[in-house]
């Protein structure tokens, strides 16, 4: 397959700094949503690149770094479990795109999404379903984003470490579902999405 045949068919209608945007994080019932943004060399395939989903934590650690090196710019944001509970899951990841796209130290001509739902950037932008599979910028783009995110939900283990959040990393697993029934929701539980559970519990 060919990672750039969106990148490439970008540059042939005069695009010339082409960025990959992906999220982490939509589903879990604790912590942030995050979003990256990358823009990569024309043609400069990583090694082992591919949609973070299908990686391992170890592989994809390592390729974290190799992307930050490779990149002619990269940058990461996110919207909190605060947002989330205030403005939706889906405004939040929008949210949180635009807070990376708008991070980028190169401003972008063209961004390539994950998903068939369009964010607002304040440029052009293609979505692409099943991007992180098919788009070398975007696959490098979910990579960062899940580290990112999985490096804050281990972070945040250490402050409430009874909830397990370094296993888990904030999504319903059934281990998390009964940490929850056991102690309740913490500070960084998005509110709206325990309502089911909190529920069943009572």
């Amino acid at each position: 397959m060919d990672w750039f045949a969106y990148e490439n068919m970008a540059l042939k209608k005069s695009y010339r700094m082409i960025c990959g945007i992906d999220e982490a994080g939509r589903g879990p019932l604790a912590g942030p949503v995050f979003a990256a943004a990358v823009i990569l060399p024309p043609g400069q395939m990583i090694e082992g690149l591919n949609d973070s989903k299908k990686l391992s934590e170890k592989k994809r650690e390592a390729l974290f770094d190799v992307i930050r090196k490779t990149a002619i710019v990269y940058a990461v944001g996110f919207a909190t479990e605060q947002e989330i509970d205030k403005i939706n899951i889906l405004q939040a990841t929008f949210l949180a795109m635009k807070r990376a796209c708008d991070g980028l130290s190169v401003r972008p001509d063209l961004a390539l999404v994950d998903g068939n739902r369009m964010p607002r950037l304040g440029m052009d932008t293609q979505t692409i379903i099943k991007g992180d599979a098919l788009s070398a910028s975007i696959a490098a783009a979910s990579i960062l984003a899940k580290v990112s995110r999985d490096r804050l939900m281990t972070e945040i283990d250490r402050i409430y470490p009874e909830y397990q959040f370094a296993k888990h990393k904030g999504y319903g697993t059934a281990l998390h579902r009964e940490l929850l029934k056991q102690y309740g929701p913490s500070p960084v539980h998005r509110k709206t999405f325990l309502k089911k559970i909190l529920g069943e519990t009572r």
